[in-house]
């Protein structure tokens, strides 16, 4: 059976990784923008892709698993790349809540039971996941390790009263996002069970439609600039800075020996945070 390769949200990110990985091999993308992925499978498959596509709400466990079933039957899946996500700037707290860690908890689970063996699974998270760490306190990482994937939206820790919206998306997104890591990391033994991997990416600030978005919202603007302005490597990252992450740990010669673990992005953001050298309000 052929190799496929699923990639979820085809936004900047997901397309560059469907684009450097997809070539001479059955391609599964999904997206919840129909329009937007239709016109993605079809730019792919101009372009001499294998292409199937299939709208998805991951914030919806029956799509999710259809989904699974669907890369199932199209060959063996070994590679998986979940990029699906909404931003502070997008979407209400309880929205970011439902896609960003409850969908991804969906699909860690459902295509960790059709993942071929020798397959592995990439998350995208982001760069907030680990300014985040110590924001998340042991139990709280246990509830988010632990609990059935339908239950994290419920968690005290998303309840936010009497706080300004924009604020309590950003915490929304922040804990959703550490949140796909630990998860990842407590999904590895499972997916190991099956002779798989599983591993997360941490981007930075990233030049895609969504990261410019945020970038130009007047509430996190600041911290935007400083993020890009004073990192080790001073400029946005790019989607192909994360597709070339996301194919170092899809490759099972490159990165058999690891699993259960996060790949930081960010141009050395998290380093000049905690050195002082970037201050976020």
């Amino acid at each position: 059976m052929p190799p496929v390769l699923t990639v979820i949200g085809v936004g900047g990110m997901g397309e560059a990784i469907a684009r450097r990985l997809g070539s001479g091999r059955p391609l599964l993308i999904a997206d919840y923008d129909a329009e937007h992925l239709a016109d993605v499978e079809s730019a792919l498959r101009r372009g001499g892709f294998d292409v199937t596509a299939q709208a998805i709400d991951v914030a919806d466990r029956d799509q999710v698993a259809a989904l699974a079933d669907r890369a199932a039957s199209l060959g063996e899946v070994m590679s998986l790349v979940h990029t699906a996500g909404v931003s502070p700037a997008q979407a209400t707290p309880e929205r970011i809540v439902e896609v960003n860690l409850v969908g991804a908890a969906y699909v860690i689970e459902e295509f960790g039971r059709v993942i071929a063996d020798g397959g592995a699974g990439v998350i995208i998270a982001s760069v907030a996941a680990h300014i985040f760490a110590d924001a998340v306190t042991p139990e709280q990482g246990t509830a988010l390790a632990t609990l059935p994937a339908s239950e994290l939206a419920g968690l005290p820790m998303f309840a936010f009263p009497d706080m300004q919206p924009e604020f309590a998306s950003g915490l929304a997104y922040g804990y959703s996002k550490r949140g796909n890591v630990i998860r990842v990391q407590s999904a590895a033994p499972l997916w190991g069970d099956r002779g798989a991997r599983i591993n997360s990416v941490c981007p930075g600030v990233t030049a895609t439609e969504m990261g410019w978005r945020e970038f130009n919202a007047e509430f996190a603007h600041s911290s935007y600039e400083a993020m890009i302005d004073k990192c080790a490597a001073g400029r946005f990252g790019t989607a192909e800075d994360i597709a070339s992450a996301a194919e170092f740990l899809l490759d099972p010669v490159r990165s058999g020996f690891i699993t259960g673990t996060d790949i930081l992005v960010d141009g050395g953001v998290v380093a000049g945070v905690r050195s002082g050298r970037i201050q976020l309000t």
